[in-house]
């Protein structure tokens, strides 16, 4: 073997086990980028999922205030005594009940959001709860008329979650 072979032989056997070395320092590296962006890509969908499950229950409370507050307008229209009186209580009740919970989801949505839109949240929730006092006075032709106010708040509510969903 001549003096060239030997040297060629050191470096290769040298610098070889660098270069893999090094290659694989680097696939690690990379690696590790990946799965941090994996992850990434987890949380995100995932509070993404979390809000718009949380979107459909608040469309679902929102209606159900809807629907409790059309009950004590019709009873109240038709109230006869003690009996229809219990009755209408009960439905009071219920739909207070139905507040709350549209209260609490509106509270869980406007938590992941800004400041402005939490209050605005805030202020959609009062407003059902108005509705729901007043479902008693008001005849269920004009009941309509009451849901305005929160009617458009609510729309923008729902569009917010439209647009996440398409986000």
């Amino acid at each position: 073997m001549s003096e060239r072979e030997t040297t060629i032989r050191t470096v290769a056997v040298t610098y070889f086990p660098m270069l893999i070395a090094v290659l694989s320092l680097v696939t690690s590296i990379y690696n590790g980028y990946l799965n941090n962006k994996f992850v990434d890509i987890i949380q995100r969908n995932f509070g993404r999922t979390e809000y718009l499950r949380t979107c459909k229950e608040i469309i679902d409370a929102y209606f159900q205030v809807k629907f409790r507050a059309s009950i004590i307008s019709e009873m109240s229209e038709r109230a006869q005594g003690g009996a229809a009186a219990g009755a209408a209580a009960a439905a009071q009740i219920d739909a207070a009940n139905a507040v709350s919970k549209f209260g609490a989801l509106g509270t869980y949505l406007a938590n992941l959001r800004d400041e402005a839109t939490r209050e605005y949240y805030t202020h959609l929730t009062w407003e059902l709860e108005k509705v729901v006092r007043e479902a008693a006075r008001t005849p269920p032709a004009d009941l309509n008329k009451l849901f305005e106010p929160a009617g458009r708040i609510f729309t923008d509510m729902n569009n917010d979650c439209v647009k996440t969903a398409k986000g």
